[in-house]
């Protein structure tokens, strides 16, 4: 199948306010279809070499000396505090891993990478023309399947196939069901037409990144870089599905193992139900007895749920069904801290 041809401007959606009827159905057709998004803020980069197996095994957090061809695992890159400098996705290949991660986040992961590149047999190139394009919702697998053949949309989770300039994976980014494509960026277009023109998925659609941060926030998956800071420690963002608490050494191992054996975590991740109709401002403080507590990382207003936020919290707030007030530079608001996910 060709994917080489077709303007992609057609497919592309800027952030649509919250409770539009353009956002409603972005986020039907997460919930109840299927909605994809050409993820531009990521980035693709290609490690290769006779040691990038063991060089990546002793900087980041999952096992990678286990990591077959044809899986994906998420994975962290700390410092050697346990300090989060950046999320990836790493796939797995015969003679190479792909990483994929935040564009932003790619400049301080690739310095904290070349700080401990010695003398190993390690090169890494970052792939510009390639592209990732995410596909969610419940019928996203059906839509895949269409496009991809039916061993694609088969995957189970952490399992990718590859075709002509084409990598398809099964990866719930997001918390729910959800495939990844990596495509060359020029095949992108035409890829999208075939998918809508053969998917007999219901609510197939562009969504914005708005409806997809909101599915992020009601599964409790923490942003990094957003809902993380420069100190932020992995196991206080509930990131530990990234780590391998099994392997050998690796930066920033040791932290997390003192913070997972003898729960000294003084600060945690939870959510907010906010008993108010706007959103609170990001980095709003979160007050406990007039006591501040946390301070809000993201907020969305979910079609199901009402308005939510994240916020790392104290200690001493950590007890579901704890009232607190959210103070931002516009006023008060009341909430109620929640488990993570909402639901």
């Amino acid at each position: 199948m060709d994917y080489s041809t077709a303007d992609q401007t057609s497919h592309s959606k800027a952030s649509r306010p919250a409770c539009s009827p353009e956002f409603e159905a972005d986020y039907r057709a997460l919930t109840a279809g299927v909605g994809y998004r050409l993820m531009e803020e990521r980035l693709l980069v290609r490690m290769v070499g006779d040691d990038r197996v063991p060089f990546l095994q002793g900087m980041c957090s999952s096992d990678i000396a286990n990591l077959k061809p044809g899986t994906v695992a998420p994975a962290l890159l700390m410092t050697e505090h346990a300090h989060v400098l950046a999320d990836l996705y790493i796939w797995a290949k015969n003679d190479a891993f792909l990483l994929e991660t935040d564009r932003a986040l790619w400049l301080r992961a690739h310095a904290q990478l070349e700080k401990f590149l010695v003398a190993d047999d390690v090169e890494m190139e970052e792939l510009t023309g390639m592209a990732v394009l995410d596909i969610e919702g419940p019928a996203a697998g059906q839509a895949v399947g269409a496009v991809g053949g039916e061993k694609a949309g088969a995957l189970a989770p952490w399992r990718y196939v590859e075709g002509d300039h084409i990598s398809i994976a099964n990866i719930p980014r997001f918390g729910r069901p959800a495939f990844t494509v990596l495509i060359e960026a020029s095949r992108v277009a035409q890829f999208i037409a075939d998918l809508i023109r053969v998917a007999a998925a219901p609510g197939i659609r562009p969504v914005s990144r708005a409806a997809l941060e909101t599915i992020r926030i009601e599964n409790g998956i923490a942003r990094v870089g957003v809902d993380t800071g420069e100190k932020t420690i992995a196991l206080e963002a509930r990131l530990q599905s990234a780590i391998s608490f099994n392997k050998g050494c690796y930066v920033g191992q040791e932290t997390v193992e003192r913070a997972s054996a003898r729960g000294t975590l003084k600060k945690r991740m939870f959510g907010l139900r906010v008993d108010a109709a706007r959103l609170p401002e990001v980095d709003a403080a979160v007050l406990l007895d007039s006591r501040e507590v946390g301070r809000v990382t993201s907020a969305a207003r979910s079609p199901r749920l009402g308005v939510l936020g994240l916020t790392i919290l104290h200690h001493s707030a950590w007890t579901v069904g704890t009232g607190v007030t959210i103070k931002d530079s516009i006023g008060e608001l009341k909430a109620v801290v929640s488990e993570l996910p909402f639901e």
